[in-house]
């Protein structure tokens, strides 16, 4: 019995799950939007509200939960990629992944500093073209 079990298992492993959480989870912080199904965007949303509540607290230990939760790697720079790093072109050396947490710390946290909950939204579209799955637009609240 799966009583008091609340989590979408989507057709998938646990592990594919969590990666595929994970990376909608960045590209949600990224872009601020992105289009999914509506039973993903459900899941989703119970991620993103409790990434926005570990960037309100700003601590070195939600930055290390939200680092675990959100899979970001850190890959080492080249000498090259340090000295743009310094020279203030991070765009072109760091991975995604570092922007993402520098977006939730810096950006996601303090707009959401005097909200309790919600900061999402879901927008239904209509149904996907091949097998009718209804989309959905989730997004943070402005």
């Amino acid at each position: 019995m799966r009583h008091r079990k609340h989590t979408f298992k989507l057709g998938r492993t646990s592990s594919h799950r969590r990666c595929m959480i994970a990376n909608m989870l960045k590209s949600l912080i990224e872009h601020g939007r992105i289009e999914t199904s509506v039973a993903k965007a459900k899941e989703l949303r119970r991620h993103a509200d409790k990434m926005v509540t570990l960037a309100k607290k700003n601590t070195l230990a939600t930055r290390r939960k939200a680092i675990a939760e959100l899979m970001v790697s850190f890959n080492s720079l080249t000498s090259k990629e340090a000295r743009a790093v310094k020279e203030k072109d991070e765009k072109s050396c760091y991975n995604t992944d570092r922007r993402v947490i520098d977006i939730l710390f810096s950006e996601l946290g303090v707009r959401f500093a005097n909200r309790n909950g919600g900061y999402t939204r879901i927008l239904r579209t209509g149904c996907q073209v091949g097998d009718s799955s209804e989309q959905c637009i989730i997004e943070y609240i402005a």
